[in-house]
């Protein structure tokens, strides 16, 4: 076992395969089986694991590099932006596509207008009666959308240019770098600030579902 657990991918794979496990038998226990609902509650399930991964290294970044940059020596800087700062981008900004892709989905197996309904705010098919749980719901999406344009728009451009890093990585002067790096971190800094309402938004959530 102790083996196995030193294995990352290994490690993830079983973890994958321990949780598909679940999910099928809950598909074979749930009184309607594999429907709609089921389908839902797998994407729900990709939109939570996703979710989790974009968000805790957003934490990483925000309550603990960024914290202790300035305490760092400047020859463990270097390795810290070589080996560690990569390939915390790498899965911040793919989980972040991940988890846009899993909340579309998990609306639109909820109904085929229901995605619309909440990106609109409601507005769809006019604002009536009862629509303004669409229109609280849409925050939450559009500012979870937010985020994920940040990362990928300004964030990971900026942060390329700061450690030189990415396909067709250019070298650039150190001022150029060191303000990109400050865009980087103000602009995961408002990923911050923004997460924290959206995650109310995803506890309330099944209030108005």
């Amino acid at each position: 076992m102790a083996g196995l657990l030193s294995n990352f991918r290994n490690t993830v794979i079983l973890g994958l395969f321990l949780a598909a496990l679940l999910l099928v038998a809950a598909g074979f226990v749930t009184p309607r089986g594999f429907d709609r609902e089921f389908l839902r509650a797998v994407m729900n399930w990709g939109l939570a694991v996703s979710g989790l991964l974009w968000l805790g290294l957003l934490c990483y970044f925000n309550a603990v590099q960024f914290r202790v940059w300035s305490q760092i020596p400047a020859e463990q800087k270097a390795i810290v932006n070589l080996y560690i700062t990569p390939e915390a981008l790498f899965w911040v900004r793919w989980a972040s596509l991940a988890t846009v892709i899993f909340g579309a989905a998990a609306m639109v197996a909820r109904a085929g207008t229901y995605l619309v309904e909440i990106m609109s705010f409601g507005f769809h098919r006019g604002f009536e009666p009862g629509d303004q749980a669409y229109a609280l719901m849409g925050v939450g999406a559009w500012l979870a959308l937010i985020m994920f344009l940040n990362t990928w728009a300004v964030i990971w451009p900026n942060q390329r240019r700061a450690l030189s890093i990415g396909q067709g990585a250019v070298e650039h002067d150190e001022d150029t770098k060191a303000k990109a790096a400050r865009v980087a971190m103000l602009a995961t800094r408002v990923n911050l600030l923004l997460s924290i309402p959206m995650l109310t938004y995803l506890a309330l959530q099944p209030l108005f579902s």
